[in-house]
């Protein structure tokens, strides 16, 4: 399945670092009812995602609440050690971001947004994109061409096409 706009989300669960340690958080539990973003990057501390991606969406934090997005959530084929860490660093977590670990990939796989990069040891990464997701629905869904680029799926531009 590559995930189009129209799309239901498969059913996921992710992994987030809560009071007493990692816990899991599912999906439908996030999506059900609510309007939400979803923003992927290939890996925290990466440079694009790091400088780039996640600030745009602390940018727009404010305009996408203003359009009734409940919340906004960034996930990475990361461990919810290194999203938590990655979230206190760039500022993402105390501006209101949700960071999630898609652990093993499996929901990247699924909604065929998987890439490898073996040259600089990024292997079963996620694209780089974003989308708005109403009641468990893509809404919009802007997938960028390649992993270094940050146009199509930065905050800003998401929210101008709402």
């Amino acid at each position: 399945m590559t995930l189009a706009t129209g799309d239901k989300l498969p059913e996921a669960s992710f992994s987030r670092m809560g009071e007493n340690g990692p816990e899991q958080v599912d999906l439908s539990s996030l999506s059900k009812g609510r309007k939400i973003v979803i923003f992927a990057v290939p890996g925290a501390y990466t440079p694009t995602c790091h400088s780039a991606h996640v600030p745009s969406f602390i940018r727009t934090k404010d305009g996408f609440a203003a359009k009734g997005v409940e919340e906004i959530v960034c996930l990475s084929v990361n461990d919810p050690f290194v999203m938590k860490a990655w979230g206190e660093s760039t500022g993402a977590t105390a501006a209101g971001l949700t960071l999630l670990a898609d652990g093993t990939g499996a929901f990247t796989k699924a909604i065929g947004m998987s890439f490898d990069a073996a040259p600089v040891g990024l292997m079963g990464r996620s694209k780089r994109y974003a989308m708005l997701v109403e009641d468990g629905t893509v809404t919009l869904l802007h997938v960028e061409e390649g992993p270094g680029v940050c146009e199509v799926s930065a905050g800003e531009a998401l929210l101008a096409a709402m």
